[in-house]
């Protein structure tokens, strides 16, 4: 399947600035996150191509490669990937064997593997599973949570090194990161570059590691964060906490905390969306005479006015006392079924009254009724 393009996948014109395309790929990231999309295939389809395009987007090599040959420039295992092979595009003296890897496999899914790890990183995100009351979902609530996250170690200041001491620049690879290295082949003599073993690719070595954090410059805490639950949440939905996620690495920002609800179901309400919806008992008495019931809400006893003749599993709507909608006044509206609910246990004066009752009464009083029997006597007429 084709490839769309990287200035579509992110929403930007090709004469975007890097700014630009830094504020496209956070919108588009955080739209398609896998944490706020759990079990989407779709968006986590969509998320790995908005990191892709961003991958190529924000290095100026890269960029200045795919506007120059497309995606062939970046990714050789494109379907209309570029001809030639790359021992023709270059000559083969000192030629840079990275070089090869940067251009055509560095970027898919990540960042280059050429980038040093000295830069900042920003940190992991986190997610928190918390569930909570049907009346506490509907109409909001603060709660304590207890998280185990990464952060800055307070002894060294995130350093790693011990106090008093800081971490020097690697020797062998010169703070870069990087070592190379050269093999001759065939086609020439080539200069392949690894990650610096002697520093982790960090560039710096910690020669007196801080003894609190063993030289990780970060350490794993339990923090308890109160947090704001919105009116009208509802399960499936989760609630983001800037900066409460792991901290970063080198000065990177921290990492975002989702916290995703889960609702536990009521009683006697069933919520859709910001709906509710009641099953009513009334008596038969009731459901003949009509006039006012009283109808429970989440908040409080309402009266509702029954129309004489009610028959049982039919709905009225009370607008206005459902769920309240999030960050809003409005409010959805309350449903309720009647259930007309049968007497037991008659005495014999009732007994007698009802079948009076019952007796008085013609096939013109039951419209199902006589509406069945019209429809059998056409039957066997028939």
């Amino acid at each position: 399947m084709e490839k769309r393009d990287y200035y579509e996948v992110l929403g930007i014109p090709k004469t975007a600035s890097d700014d630009e395309i830094k504020s496209a790929f956070r919108k588009q990231a955080k739209k398609y996150h896998p944490d706020l999309n759990p079990g989407n295939a779709e968006a986590e389809k969509k998320f790995k191509e908005v990191n892709e395009a961003y991958d190529v987007l924000s290095d100026k090599e890269k960029r200045q490669r795919y506007d120059q040959f497309g995606h062939a420039g970046v990714d050789p295992t494109y379907n209309g990937g570029g001809g030639g092979s790359a021992g023709g595009a270059y000559s083969a003296g000192d030629f840079g064997f990275e070089d090869i890897f940067d251009t055509f496999f560095g970027g898919f899914g990540g960042r280059s593997s050429r980038r040093a790890n000295n830069g900042p990183q920003r940190g992991a995100d986190l997610t928190y599973d918390i569930e909570l009351t049907f009346e506490e979902a509907a109409f909001g609530v603060k709660k304590d949570i207890d998280v185990t996250r990464e952060e800055n170690c307070a002894s060294c200041g995130g350093t790693g090194a011990a106090k008093g001491t800081h971490a020097e620049k690697c020797a062998t690879c010169g703070g870069t990161g990087w070592v190379k290295y050269t093999t001759n082949s065939p086609l020439g003599r080539f200069v392949n570059t690894r990650q610096c073993d002697a520093c982790g690719g960090t560039g710096k070595v910690i020669k007196n590691p801080c003894s609190a954090c063993g030289g990780r410059g970060r350490v794993r805490k339990q923090r308890r964060i109160t947090i704001t639950i919105p009116a009208g949440i509802d399960s499936g939905q989760a609630i983001p906490l800037r900066g409460q996620g792991n901290a970063g690495i080198n000065g990177g920002s921290a990492g975002d905390l989702y916290v995703r609800v889960n609702v536990r179901p009521h009683k006697s309400f069933v919520r859709k969306g910001y709906d509710l919806y009641l099953d009513v008992s009334i008596t038969y008495a009731s459901a003949v005479l009509g006039g006012a019931i009283e109808v429970p809400t989440l908040e409080e006893k309402v009266e509702f006015t029954l129309p004489e003749g009610t028959q049982t599993g039919t709905s009225f709507r009370i607008k206005g006392k459902g769920i309240r909608m999030i960050n809003s006044s409005s409010r959805g509206d309350l449903y309720i079924r009647t259930i007309i609910e049968v007497p037991k246990k008659l005495n014999r004066e009732q007994k007698e009254l009802l079948r009076k009752f019952n007796d008085s009464l013609k096939n013109d009083n039951y419209d199902k009724r006589k509406s069945f029997f019209e429809k059998m006597k056409g039957a066997f007429n028939g």
